[in-house]
Parts: structure tokens; sequence; C-alpha cells
């Protein structure tokens, strides 16, 4: 089994721009497991242990919705904590609402909630999505690894 899941991995530049973002929240909150700079993405859908067989058909099935889609300007905008600050479990990024993003996740769950409950941290970056990745979790002792299994495309212009 592989553990698998889609998503959209943030270029290394805006990466450094939210790991700069939450600097003052990792001092505050050194206890909590923050997850690592290289690793900060977007999920648009956790798949879960999947046999290996599925990849080549998840493949497929995300570059057809990728090839109908065109690339996008992300924004990323505040950062909060649930279920607060003091009490941190979560500490999530959000994402300005955007129309083609929210069509891109639908035909992806087709082919194949975030609860705002806490105050946010100012923060603003953007980027362009040209890809749906594929992607494989795997767990140790040391923390999770992610390895892009697959990249896919999207139209650009």
């Amino acid at each position: 089994m592989v553990r698998l899941f889609i998503a959209i991995n943030l270029p290394p530049e805006t990466r450094c721009e939210v790991v700069a973002a939450v600097e003052s929240l990792r001092q505050a909150a050194p206890e909590l497991a923050w997850v690592r700079e290289p690793l900060i993405h977007l999920t648009l859908k956790f798949l879960g242990d999947q046999p290996p067989e599925m990849v080549s058909e998840l493949q497929r099935s995300i570059d057809g919705v990728a090839a109908r889609h065109r690339e996008l300007i992300m924004e990323l905008e505040g950062i909060g904590a649930f279920p607060n600050f003091r009490r941190a479990r979560v500490v999530w990024l959000g994402i300005t609402p955007e129309a083609r993003l929210e069509l891109l996740h639908h035909d992806l769950e087709v082919a194949c909630a975030l609860s705002r409950a806490a105050k946010q941290v100012g923060f603003h970056s953007d980027f362009v999505v040209r890809s749906i990745d594929l992607m494989q979790s795997e767990r140790s002792p040391q923390g999770s690894t992610y390895t892009v299994l697959h990249a896919a495309p999207m139209r650009s212009g």
C-alpha cells in the first residue's frame, strides 16, 4: 500500500515567505510539531492508503483534469490557529477565494472544512499554480516525507 494525496506544491520562495511569516509563532510554541519548509503544500485531496497499481490510474485522471484547467494565481493570505493561538493544535494558511481553484478542486473530487475559528496573523503571498501533483506520504519516527510521484502540468496562458 502507498499513502497518497493530491497537492499543489508551493514554490520554494513562497515556502520561505511562509516560514518567515510564522517564525514568531514557532518561537512562541516550539513544542508544536511544525511542518518542515520543504513539505509545505496545499492538499487538494487526501487519498489515504492505496494499492500501488492505483498510481497509474490516478496519474491518468489527474492529467485529464490538469489538461482542462489553465494555470492560475493562488493568493495566500492570513495565518491562523485552531482552536486558537494559545492552544494551537493546527496552524493554517488562508487562501483567497478563487473560483478557478474551487472548480479545479471540484473536478479532482469528481475524477478520483476548514473551520476558521481563530484570529489571523497578517500575511499575503501569491504564485502561479503550474501543476497538480500526485504525492506519496511516508511516515517515520523522524516525521513524514513527501515524494512527488507525478506532476500533471496545467495549460499555460
